[in-house]
């Protein structure tokens, strides 16, 4: 285990630093400037169409349901454990970068949008999906067809709930038990020694084998309660979430200015050098990536079931998934942690940051923050077995296809046990492939959604 860990972390350094950086970050910002700062600039234009209503059949989802189960994936554990790594590797500053990432992360998620409604495709029975995959093939044409399939052999190993399993079983190890407690288990000693495993193995084993039970009965139900759920799970968990961090702002209000400063002052000290400026914004980039997904193409799998069928309006709300995770979630975390928190630990730390500082900050803080991450990495784990078996689909048909779901609840329980190193490995590494197909696609495609903006706003205009 211990070589896996090393080649699969020394791979995704090479594969996520400066090429995922300047493909993500300078991708984006190639898209943000080409298209007229499309984020910023129809950021009203978005809100206003999440009232709007579909003007098709020709699909399974509303927008707004895609929108919710899409943030529903991506303000999951990476939204707080993802926050709290970054932290711990690259300081304050890592934050800011991490709004830079949001802000063109948004315009990357628009173009994904209009391109993925654009280039819709179908499944084998004649039921609409999208996806890059589908955009490649149909964009960029039928000689593009391996990078299409790199792309879904990716997503099918990139969604699978790697820091997700993981995370919420070290959360809920840490919170509810203690190392003697689950040495003295005379259960826990019973399974592992039948199993040959140790007894925090056993209680990983275990944990993940009821996580699979809860998450099996939504994602069985198909992408209409995936979807269902998200509407519902989103706006609880985002609002708890923002109450809790909202008491630790006021009883700590005085540290805040200090909070905020070092967030800026950070993200350009080069007292360390040059390289350590260009690592800090590194690491903000390369988790911001985890956290949104902007320019990994899982927006395109989700928003391409929808049935919205005007490629501008399907951008437009797409593009405010970044502004809420990256925007509105990671700054919430970052600042309850840099309040009542401490980044300066040994190692990669993750979700046990945060629950330290909630647990300061908050009388049962850590059992509360528990709540907000079980909810939190549910959705992510419901709206992850959508986009993994589109993926399955779209490259062995709808019947095989089916039975992803099967191997992807299965390997919740392998990735509740292996380190958190590991996972963080592995997920960065299969994003990164995902990302380069992705981005890749929606730059050489850009003019086509340059062209659909302007006929799209000519027309709103002349009608208003």
């Amino acid at each position: 285990m211990e070589q896996f860990t090393r080649f699969i972390t020394e791979a995704a350094e090479v594969l996520c630093g400066y090429p995922l950086f300047f493909l993500l970050i300078g991708g984006g910002l190639y898209l943000f400037i080409s298209s007229g700062m499309v984020s910023l600039r129809r950021l009203p234009a978005s809100v206003r169409e999440l009232r709007r209503s579909n003007d098709s059949q020709r699909g399974q989802i509303s927008s707004v349901q895609a929108l919710a189960s899409t943030i529903g994936a991506t303000v999951g554990l990476g939204s707080i454990a993802g926050v709290a790594i970054a932290l711990v590797l690259g300081g304050p500053g890592a934050i800011f970068w991490m709004w830079v990432s949001a802000i063109v992360g948004m315009c990357t998620k628009y173009h994904e949008g209009v391109l993925t409604t654009m280039f819709k495709g179908s499944d084998d029975k004649g039921v609409p999906q999208g996806g890059t995959m589908h955009i490649i093939e149909r964009g960029l044409g039928p000689k593009w067809k391996p990078l299409a399939r790199f792309f879904a052999i990716a997503g099918m190993f990139g969604t699978l709930c790697i820091m997700n399993a993981n995370q919420l079983t070290e959360a809920f190890m840490s919170t509810f038990t203690t190392p003697q407690g689950i040495e003295s288990s005379g259960f826990l000693g019973s399974v592992g020694g039948m199993l040959g495993i140790e007894n925090a193995q056993a209680y990983k084993l275990l944990f993940g084998c009821a996580v699979c039970a809860v998450v099996s009965l939504v994602i069985y139900g198909g992408i209409r309660r995936i979807a269902g759920v998200a509407s519902i799970l989103v706006p609880f968990m985002v609002g708890l979430y923002f109450l809790m961090v909202l008491y630790i702002i006021v009883a700590n209000i005085h540290g805040v200015p200090a909070v905020v400063g070092r967030i800026f002052s950070e993200a350009f000290n080069l007292r360390a050098g040059f390289g350590a400026f260009i690592g800090i914004a590194i690491i903000g980039a390369r988790r911001a990536a985890l956290v949104n997904d902007a320019g990994i193409g899982t927006a395109t799998l989700m928003h391409g079931a929808s049935r919205n069928e005007t490629p501008v309006r399907e951008g437009l709300i797409a593009m405010l998934g970044p502004s809420i995770d990256s925007g509105l979630v990671c700054t919430l975390t970052a600042i309850a942690i840099l309040l009542c928190g401490d980044i300066d630990v040994e190692g990669v730390k993750g979700l046990q940051v945060a629950v330290d500082a909630f647990s300061k900050a908050i009388p049962g803080g850590q059992y509360l923050l528990m709540l907000v991450v079980a909810c939190f990495a549910l959705s992510s784990m419901f709206s992850y077995s959508f986009y993994g078996t589109t993926c399955a689909t779209y490259l062995f048909g709808s019947r095989i296809g089916r039975h992803y779901r099967l191997v992807f609840i299965l390997s919740m329980v392998v990735f509740a046990m292996i380190p958190l190193e590991a996972a963080v490995g592995v997920c960065d590494l299969f994003y990164a492939l995902m990302a380069f197909a992705t981005m890749t696609t929606v730059l050489a495609l850009s003019g086509h959604v340059r062209r659909a903006t302007r006929e799209y706003f000519a027309k709103d205009k002349d009608k208003s």
